[in-house]
C-alpha cells in the first residue's frame, strides 16, 4: 500500500514539477463535482398505522446520504494531454423500522486514483485524436461486511478522442487488471474497456453531464467466482446554476455487472437530486505572444 500511495502522489504532482520550465504549459486544477445528495423520511406513530392502508404513515423511517468529490489536475502541453484525478464517493441509507432495530447498507463505496495520457497525433471536426494510456488504483472506504477492501491496480492502452467542446473523452482500450482484493486469490485479468466523459450545455446556466464505462474481461490468471465477467457504470445529471459556482439538478447513476460464479446479473439504480460545486482553477496558463512587441 505504501509503495502505491508513493506513487499516485508522484503521478499527481510531477506534472505541476515539469510545468516550472515550460512558458508554453498549461496546468488546470479542475473540480468537476463536489456534491451532496440527501433525503430523509421521518414517520411519527408507525406502530398505531400498521394497518393502515396508506402505505406513508406505516412505513419505515430512513435517511440517505451520500457525497461525491471528483477533481482532475490537467496539464497540457504542445499535443500532450495528461490528466491526474480523484474520485471519491459514498453513501449510505439507514432504515428505522418502529418495531426493529435501525440498520444501515452502503449503497456506494468508491475511491480511485487516475491518470490519463493521452497524444493528439490528428485533429479534425473539432476533435482531437490519438493513443492514450491509462493506469488507477481502485479501492474503498470501508470494508463490505465480512468481505476485505476492494483492491484493483488498473493499465490500459488504445485511442481515444478528447478535447471536443462536447465529448470531452472517448476511448477504446485493450485493459490489464491485477486483483489483490483476497490475499489468497490475487487474479491477473485482461480485456477490454470503452468509456466515455460528455459536456452539454442546454442553455445558459443548464448542463448535461454524463460519464461511465463498459468492461469485458478475456482472460484471468486463477478462478474467483466474484470476479465480474461484465461491468457497465453510467451516470447522467443535469446541472442547473443555483449561484455562482454551486449548481442544483437531478441524476442517475446506474451499475449492471456479472460475476463469474453467477448466472444472472447484479444491478443497482440510484436517482435523486444532488446539490454541487464546480469550478476550474487556473494554475499555469499559456503567456501571451510578446513576439510582435517593438
Amino acid at each position: 500500500m505504501k509503495k502505491i500511495s508513493l506513487l499516485m502522489l508522484a503521478v499527481v504532482f510531477v506534472p505541476g514539477v515539469a510545468t516550472a520550465a515550460s512558458t508554453d504549459s498549461e496546468l488546470y486544477l479542475s473540480i468537476r463535482r463536489i456534491g451532496l445528495e440527501m433525503s430523509r423520511t421521518q414517520i411519527q406513530n408507525a406502530a398505531e398505522y400498521a394497518d393502515s392502508p396508506v402505505q406513508a404513515l406505516s412505513a419505515d423511517s430512513q435517511d440517505f446520504i451520500k457525497g461525491v468529490f471528483d477533481t482532475v489536475l490537467e496539464y497540457k502541453k504542445d499535443k500532450l494531454h495528461w490528466d491526474n484525478g480523484l474520485f471519491m464517493e459514498y453513501g449510505k441509507t439507514t432504515l428505522k423500522p418502529y418495531d426493529e432495530p435501525s440498520t444501515s447498507n452502503e449503497n456506494a463505496d468508491k475511491i480511485l486514483f487516475s491518470s490519463d495520457m493521452s497524444w493528439a497525433c490528428w485533429e479534425f471536426g473539432g476533435f482531437k485524436f490519438g493513443p492514450t494510456l491509462r493506469g488507477a488504483y481502485d479501492t474503498e472506504f470501508v470494508a463490505n461486511g465480512d468481505v476485505p477492501r476492494q483492491n484493483i491496480v488498473r493499465a490500459s492502452g488504445g485511442l481515444s478522442l478528447f478535447e471536443h467542446p462536447i465529448i470531452k473523452s472517448l476511448y477504446l482500450t485493450g485493459l490489464y487488471e491485477y486483483d489483490f482484493t483476497y490475499s489468497g486469490d490475487k487474479t491477473n485479468k485482461t480485456g477490454a474497456e470503452l468509456g466515455w466523459r460528455f459536456e452539454y450545455e442546454l442553455r445558459p446556466g443548464i448542463k448535461f453531464h454524463s460519464n461511465g464505462y463498459y468492461r469485458e474481461y478475456f482472460s484471468y490468471s486463477g478462478y474467483v467466482p466474484t470476479d465480474l465477467q461484465r461491468d457497465l457504470s453510467a451516470v447522467a445529471r443535469m446541472d442547473t446554476k443555483l449561484w455562482g459556482d454551486f449548481y442544483f439538478g437531478p441524476y442517475v447513476q446506474y451499475r449492471l455487472a456479472k460475476a463469474r460464479g453467477v448466472d444472472v446479473y447484479g444491478s443497482n439504480l440510484i436517482y435523486g437530486l444532488s446539490f454541487n460545486y464546480v469550478m476550474k482553477f487556473g494554475l499555469i496558463t499559456p503567456h501571451p505572444d510578446d513576439s510582435d512587441d517593438v
